[in-house]
């Protein structure tokens, strides 16, 4: 079949590697035709697919619609899973579908899989642009859809509804007709059933129209996101939970392209920065001191650090204080950060701040750092305040606290990569105890 061909080939041009991945299969024609594609074409694409599917718990239908895909998938002989979620019939289409993506990508962690199909296509597509049109959205909100977006690949995005509706006539395949899908409450359902009609009744073109201005968008939105790395003296990192950028740099910028920057760097690690917020960000790097946040909605915040902007997912929250595994060799989990602890003979000279330390045997905890807490740095004078040496050695305010401190009998005894202290030094050459300290 034509539709196969070309599927293949749409697959191809996104260089997927081969393994692992998901199928979201809701038991909608959109998806059970991608089902259908991918096994058709599985012998070219290599991959090891898992149907997966999300019982909202919206539509009272919606455990014999999860029994049906299960029975799909194991027609296929493909794994299956499930999602039970109790939403209710007064969920929202945004908070059904966070929750289905939050779903998605924790099934892909457990699984090993990198890449989760999803059904959209160009009709969807259509109705994304003029969805973000009428509700505002600049430029690069009017991209709408991108064919890979972190794990989510839209292999149909190519595809208009009628190619599909064929392809599932042909093929026989069966699938169920979501009522939510005709529910003109929900702002995708009016504009599918009400407004596209009449739209393509006065423009029989508009859907083509809708698609250019999208991949139009999606230009200007990709070259901004190359400015980034043409830009040297904005010295844009990707870190752990986010980015960050030269802050002074910045702050020089005319005003709309270093707002325009500013989104694209929040894009590029999946925060949605909207233009008046972009405008506060801006005005923190011009007029703010370091240690400054500002919220961006959901987990997403903005810190001045230092001479760096963060934008950074913070979700952290703090470990419980545990004791190390000493004097016996083992591993402690604690948030992001993993202290190893084993037998060691001690060196000549410990680092003040390093990864490593070597105690002598005694109790030691870990936890987060406390309020006045104070520290005796090793080779220093007197006590020192451990928020003051978390800022010398210039760790963002959000990212110190899920730091782990290292304290015995009440005292802080090191801080992995900010401070050791004096206190349990073994003798050079003796028995010790070493801990390597490593984060995500």
């Amino acid at each position: 079949m034509r539709l196969v061909d070309a599927f293949r080939d749409a697959l191809a041009s996104l260089e997927l590697e081969p393994g692992p991945a998901l199928v979201a299969v809701s038991g909608g024609r959109d998806s059970v035709v991608l089902l259908d594609l991918l096994m058709a074409t599985r012998g070219s694409h290599g991959l090891d697919l898992t149907v997966a599917h999300v019982d909202h718990g919206i539509n009272p239908d919606s455990s014999s619609v999860a029994d049906g895909v299960e029975r799909l998938a194991g027609g296929y002989g493909v794994p299956f899973a499930r999602a039970q979620l109790t939403l209710g019939q007064s969920a929202t289409e945004t908070l059904a579908r966070t929750r289905r993506y939050q779903w998605f990508e924790q099934l892909g962690m457990a699984l090993g899989a990198d890449i989760v199909f999803l059904a959209h296509h160009a009709d969807d597509q259509a109705e994304t642009v003029l969805m973000r049109a009428l509700c505002g959205s600049g430029p690069a909100g009017l991209a709408a859809m991108m064919l890979r977006q972190g794990p989510f690949v839209r292999p149909l995005l190519g595809f208009d509804g009628e190619e599909l509706e064929r392809y599932a006539v042909d093929r026989g395949l069966s699938w169920w007709n979501d009522p939510a899908n005709g529910d003109t409450r929900h702002l995708r359902s009016w504009v599918r059933a009400s407004l596209m009609p009449v739209l393509r009744a006065r423009m029989p073109d508009i859907d083509s129209r809708l698609l250019e201005l999208g991949t139009q968008a999606a230009a200007d939105r990709a070259a901004w996101d190359s400015l980034l790395d043409a830009l040297p003296e904005l010295d844009i990192r990707t870190e752990p939970d986010g980015c960050s950028v030269a802050a002074p740099i910045l702050a020089r910028y005319d005003k709309g392209l270093a707002l325009t920057l500013l989104q694209a760097a929040a894009r590029r690690v999946g925060c949605v920065l909207g233009r008046t917020r972009a405008a506060r960000v801006l005005e923190l790097v011009r007029r703010g001191t370091s240690g400054k946040m500002i919220e961006l909605g959901g987990t997403w915040q903005a810190e001045l650090a230092f001479d760096r902007l963060r934008v950074v997912a913070v979700s952290r929250v703090p470990g419980p204080r545990a004791v190390l595994p000493l004097p016996r060799q083992g591993d402690l989990r604690w948030g992001d950060w993993t202290l190893r602890c084993r037998p060691d003979t001690a060196p000549v000279e410990q680092r003040r701040a390093a990864r490593s330390a070597w105690f002598r045997p005694a109790e030691l905890m870990v936890g987060p750092a406390r309020s006045g807490e104070r520290v005796r740095p090793l080779g220093g004078v007197g006590r020192r305040q451990v928020v003051r040496c978390f800022q010398e050695a210039r760790v963002p305010r959000s990212r110190r606290v899920d730091w782990p401190v290292v304290s015995a009998a009440g005292e802080v005894v090191w801080i992995p990569e900010v401070c050791r202290s004096g206190a349990l030094m073994p003798a050079a050459g003796t028995e010790a105890v070493r801990v390597d300290a490593d984060h995500d």
